[in-house]
């Protein structure tokens, strides 16, 4: 009840604005002030069925959305006082609505013959499936792990998305009539011309899980990790009474600094080459970080990573903050004769990732200058009734921006079968 009476507080707080900037600023365009506006008439299923017009994912998204970067940095609340709680509201609504069993919202039906199979259960393959399964097609998808959930499962700790409540909101999901096939990885035990021969279309979201490199000196000693496969994997080395490095500045940087320090590591260190109001992180992730005893040392860029055979160290360099032309933010520029040293014992890259290279070629689509698969405006790849999402055609890295990919690829494949 005190839950309930904290999210009508929340909730009457909403100016239920006519221009709904809420909406604009976030990637899915849901419609937050009419939600809202059921809530605040405790009409809570209502509530729910306008929330699934645009999305399947209210209790994830509700709790790892950067929302200061999108819905709340965008509410009229925040210019003069502190921004709606949208997060918080959306959250409460997702687990209200798994535990009262609540029905998502009608859409027309489509004809029941047609099967689409989906490579991946990521955020936008999870919302593909959603989506066109409400619509009356017959769904499979296609996992490589034995569970469902892709980078929310093995890329999000969990201190920020605790994993029973994924697999609620997941089983949400599957009670639509979705069928899983686990331990099917796309290139490697299954092949794609063997799907596009057995279903009317394919949706491809595998996630990108492979580190960016810096190629920097030293990337090849003992004790460098990609900040992606120790999220995924969770194999990590015995941290206790160590120091970390973490080269990067967005959310899996942040993700990866928190679970090594949590798992025993002495000291913690963020390396970043731009200013602390540059980093692409939420900053609520920031400031628990920072809580946490996590150090951060920003305009420091790493030039080598030093040790023989086992990383000793790094070399780092500081940085200022220059306008180059055609930039439209400010560059990092190392400082001559700022060079120092940093003991440590691991060092972790959170600078980015990218599709593993194996599976892009195994496809055989089409790809364009950095690598990613191809898609026009359709998310259609060079194969016909190919479709693709999420991080594997270069989709901004957020968990919303990837399930808008697998609507929006939903509503161009179910055009496309009827």
């Amino acid at each position: 009840m005190e839950k309930i009476e904290n999210i009508k507080q929340k909730s009457e707080y909403c100016l239920s604005c006519k221009v709904k900037p809420c909406k604009k600023g976030c990637p899915l365009e849901n419609d937050i002030t009419e939600f809202i506006k059921y809530i605040k008439e405790n009409n809570y299923e209502e509530a729910y069925k306008v929330a699934t017009q645009t999305s399947v994912l209210q209790s994830v998204c509700g709790r790892i959305c950067p929302h200061m970067s999108q819905c709340e940095g965008a509410c009229i609340r925040g210019i003069k006082s502190t921004p709606v709680s949208i997060g918080d509201i959306e959250a409460f609504l997702g687990d209200k609505a798994i535990e009262e069993n609540y029905k998502m919202s009608d859409l027309p039906k489509i004809n029941t013959n047609k099967k689409v199979a989906i490579v991946g259960s990521g955020p936008a393959g999870l919302t593909c499936a959603a989506f066109l399964a409400r619509s009356g097609v017959q769904v499979t998808i296609f996992e490589k792990y034995d569970k469902l959930g892709g980078i929310l499962r093995h890329g999000i700790p969990e201190f920020r998305l605790p994993k029973d409540l994924l697999d609620k909101n997941i089983n949400k999901i599957l009670n639509l009539g979705i069928k899983v096939e686990y331990n099917k990885e796309i290139g490697k035990n299954i092949q794609l011309n063997e799907l596009t021969q057995k279903f009317d279309a394919v949706f491809i979201a595998i996630g990108a899980n492979i580190s960016w490199r810096m190629d920097i000196p030293g990337e090849e000693l003992d004790g460098v990790y990609g900040g992606n496969e120790l999220l995924e994997k969770a194999n990590h080395p015995d941290y206790t009474g160590k120091t970390v490095i973490v080269s990067g500045g967005g959310n899996v940087a942040m993700d990866c600094a928190r679970t090594i320090k949590r798992l025993g590591a002495k000291s913690v260190k963020v390396v970043y080459r731009r200013a602390e109001k540059q980093m692409p992180a939420e900053k609520k992730e920031i400031e628990d970080a920072k809580k946490e005893g996590i150090e951060f040392l920003f305009q420091n860029n790493i030039l080598k990573i030093f040790g023989n055979n086992k990383v000793n160290g790094i070399e780092c360099i500081k940085t200022e903050l220059v306008q180059k032309e055609g930039d439209t933010r400010l560059s990092p520029v190392n400082i001559e004769d700022s060079n120092y040293n940093v003991d440590a014992d691991y060092v972790v890259m959170a600078i980015g990732s990218t599709v593993e290279k194996e599976i892009i070629e195994s496809l055989n689509l089409a790809t364009n200058k950095k690598g990613y698969i191809e898609v026009n405006e359709n998310y259609e790849t060079s194969t016909k009734n190919v479709f693709a999402g999420g991080d594997l055609v270069g989709t901004k890295a957020t968990v919303a921006w990837a399930a808008k990919t697998g609507r929006e690829a939903a509503n161009k494949i179910l055009e496309r079968l009827s």
